[in-house]
């Protein structure tokens, strides 16, 4: 665990027996992750030792993950890296922030993000497709409750069907089934050097058409394309090493959509996207809530401060439900 000693403010660098271990997962996005995490803190804080420990997830156990889809699935990617944090195992545990649930492990928190990859969804087709170019009847595969709703919301006569394990693994389904596209977050395939040119991607022989979804349709997960470190309350000295690598803005968003799902209760696996973003110091949010008896979401769009982001989210969840 982190060894203590002052940690010097100015000059750039941390006291050279300074250590820390990195929690993550063990997929090849994860692992980019926590490697951004650290190399941001290296340029910072040169002499600082930093150890990844990989750590195995109930959503990475092929059986233990294969849960009832009515149950949710936030903290399937998370809960063991949480309690590896909380008996200090490791000291940071590095997320996707869109996997974490609204309500962190007590004695922990969410001390810094890097700032934000782009947030949109990706049409990974096996020809060239968009949303309203697949063919009638096709076959789609996806894991979110979400974007299976978006999808029914607007292409009732797709035929979707269920797509679990890491990206590379998907992409690989997707050459070898009889799917005619998957859907995939733009944030992963850049992480992992997929990133679309000329509205294609390469992989492992196979080209496949990459098209954006449209976001006023696709509106993505909270969190969706945020990096989040979490630490254990109260340890000030690993909060200074934290500080410069925390984007202020990102992290203002990511408050204001994660305290929405709190007070919706979106960890239940209810169909929910909300986007938080900043211009200046105003704060614009937006919100999609499908009900499971009715095709299309309710919606709403609201404006405010940006350092009222927890109220503003109380005040968009009041006009969703038509308060």
């Amino acid at each position: 665990m982190i060894q203590r000693g002052p940690i010097r403010e100015l000059g750039g660098h941390a006291p050279s027996q300074a250590k820390i271990v990195i929690g993550t997962r063990g997929s090849e996005l994860a692992r980019s992750q926590a490697n951004l995490v650290m190399e941001g803190l290296q340029n910072r804080w040169p002499d600082l030792r930093i150890e990844i420990n990989v750590i195995k997830t109930r959503g990475d156990d092929d059986k233990r993950g294969l849960v009832d889809t009515r149950a949710g699935r936030k903290g399937l990617f998370t809960g063991e890296i949480e309690r590896a944090l909380t008996v200090q195992d490791v000291d940071l545990a590095v997320h996707s922030a869109k996997d974490l649930p609204s309500r962190l492990t007590p004695g922990t928190e969410i001390v810094a993000v890097l700032p934000r990859a782009p947030v949109d969804d990706v049409l990974i087709a096996k020809t060239p497709s968009d949303l309203c170019s697949l063919p009638e009847n096709g076959i789609v595969a996806t894991g979110s409750v979400r974007r299976i709703h978006q999808l029914h919301w607007k292409r009732p006569d797709l035929v979707i069907v269920d797509l679990r394990g890491n990206v590379p693994t998907r992409l690989r389904k997707l050459g070898k089934s009889e799917w005619h596209a998957i859907i995939l977050a733009r944030a992963g395939l850049d992480r992992l050097g997929l990133a679309r040119r000329n509205r294609k991607i390469a992989f492992e022989g196979n080209e496949f058409s990459a098209e954006l979804l449209p976001p006023e349709i696709f509106l993505p997960a909270g969190g969706q394309g945020v990096i989040a470190v979490q630490m254990r309350s109260g340890d000030d000295r690993l909060k200074t090493l934290l500080d410069p690598i925390n984007d202020v803005n990102t992290r203002l968003c990511l408050r204001a959509e994660r305290e929405f799902l709190r007070l919706l209760g979106g960890d239940c696996n209810q169909p929910v996207g909300v986007l938080a973003t900043i211009d200046g110091t105003r704060m614009k949010m937006r919100a999609q809530v499908f009900d499971s008896e009715v095709t299309s979401p309710r919606q709403a769009v609201l404006e405010g401060a940006s350092g009222g982001a927890e109220g503003l989210a109380a005040q968009l969840l009041e006009q969703i439900n038509g308060e």
